[in-house]
């Protein structure tokens, strides 16, 4: 008998697994009409064109060019891309990837129903690779929003797009991941799926089983340039703030407090005496920035931000970016092994903000021998003047154990554990008092930028 009851079940098990699967027939036909395939005309300069010298009738080379030089025409030749977007309002407004339409001449939208219309577009931020569109209609079938927070890990999700060209294609797969960071992308915590997306999928919706959006298809991760199982949608919520942005000014908003900052190490979460590694570290402070103004010192790490947690150094520029200009916030950070409090006005972030990097220059005055695999020398005041410090050591060679922590020739020394390094000789005699095996944190100047690097003491 028992063993008849494990034949039935065994016979039956494949049947009810298939019946558990989900069904999309339903999603496509209600949301599919809503989806749209985006097409772009760039102009593009033909480099095979012979270049023709722009000269005048009197020219003594003119007659010469004029008949033994093919006359190329128009230099311009158009181009076009296909990616796809999705209607966020039935008066004709749509969302898609800024770099759908990046450079773009013309915006053309091919709606389901295979009518097409030249878009309007309305803005682009390419932070958040966000791009908003209007054609001129009404009465479109628009897309209905979920919230990407009450996404999880292994549900079922949907992408319609047009992949290599073609239209309304349907994939499906799950939820891979919630808030992973990209390189380049701070402003973004992208929901990673295993949903097949392909070029042309780009800025076309990501949808929960209850066919609701929840995400843009943005970007894979591809040796090949195709599709290889890592797919990454922007959440619904970011895209749809910066859709408002765009749609009141054309233009999107962002806070910054004016800190350079980098990610905990384990090594570093032991010297400065924390009990876990979470928060990001200040490895500078803009000089009469939001930050600095409010008492924000190089080593500080900031544990909250406006009372939510910064679990990374990744989470900060998104929370900074996010906060209104203007607002006054309270941050929480580490200092000394402590927790305080101080309170920060967030400013504007400008595009394009550049960095300038200072050049050294002349002679080191003195080198110390190669302590701890450090050879080093004093910095003139020249040297400081340009680099606009007050004091620090120029690294002039790093091996072993200097090298092995990341320390590099040229680097520039500024403080051991958050003490200002003033010169070689106070350097040396710094180190000098720490225990063999003991993990220091170094702060080093390293073109124009700071940088903590945890380096352990080895007694040679």
């Amino acid at each position: 008998m028992l063993k008849r009851l494990l034949l039935v079940l065994l016979l039956f098990a494949p049947v009810a697994a298939v019946a558990q699967l989900p069904d999309f027939t339903d999603l496509v036909e209600k949301q599919g009409p809503a989806v749209v395939n985006i097409s772009t005309t760039q102009s593009a300069r033909n480099p095979l064109l012979p270049q023709v010298p722009n000269l005048q009738e009197d020219d003594p080379f003119y007659e010469f060019f004029r008949r033994f030089i093919p006359q190329p025409g128009p230099r311009e030749t158009p181009s076009q891309s296909l990616g796809s977007g999705f209607i966020i309002g039935a008066d004709g407004y749509i969302l898609t990837n800024a770099h759908v339409i990046d450079a773009a001449n013309e915006v053309t939208v091919k709606l389901n129903d295979k009518r097409e219309f030249k878009a309007k577009v309305i803005g682009a931020d390419r932070r958040t690779d966000i791009a908003l569109l209007k054609i001129d209609t009404s009465d479109l079938p628009a897309v209905r929003f979920g919230d990407p927070g009450r996404l999880k890990v292994g549900e079922w999700v949907v992408a319609i797009g047009s992949p290599f060209g073609f239209e309304n294609t349907v994939t499906a797969g799950i939820v891979s991941a919630k808030g992973r960071s990209l390189p380049q992308e701070n402003y973004v915590p992208f929901i990673q799926t295993d949903v097949a997306v392909n070029p042309g999928n780009s800025g076309g919706p990501l949808f929960n089983l209850k066919g609701e959006v929840v995400g843009i298809n943005s970007q894979i991760y591809s040796r090949t340039g195709g599709f290889m199982g890592l797919s990454f949608a922007i959440p619904i919520d970011v895209a749809n703030d910066v859709a408002r942005q765009l749609r009141a000014s054309g233009k999107v908003t962002r806070g910054r407090i004016g800190v350079v900052i980098q990610p905990l190490t384990k090594e570093l979460v032991e010297s400065f005496g924390l009990s876990k590694t979470q928060g990001a570290l200040v490895n500078s402070v803009e000089k009469g920035g939001p930050a600095d103004k409010a008492g924000i010192e190089p080593g500080d790490v900031i544990l909250r931000f406006d009372g939510k947690v910064v679990n990374s150094s990744e989470d900060l520029p998104r929370l900074v970016g996010a906060t209104k200009p203007g607002s006054k916030v309270t941050i929480q950070i580490w200092r000394n092994k402590s927790a305080r409090e101080l309170r920060v006005t967030v400013a504007e972030m400008q595009e394009d903000r550049a960095g300038r990097q200072a050049q050294r220059g002349g002679k080191p005055p003195a080198t110390a021998p190669g302590q701890y695999g450090l050879t080093l020398s004093d910095l003139s005041e020249a040297q400081r003047g340009e680099l606009k410090i007050s004091g620090g050591v120029l690294v002039e060679n790093a091996q072993g154990a200097a090298e092995r922590a990341g320390i590099r020739r040229g680097d520039v020394i500024l403080a051991v554990n958050n003490q200002d390094v003033k010169s070689v000789e106070q350097f040396n005699q710094m180190m000098g008092q720490f225990d063999k095996g003991r993990i220091v944190a170094v702060l080093i100047r390293r073109g124009s930028n700071s940088l903590y690097i945890p380096f352990r003491i080895d007694g040679n």
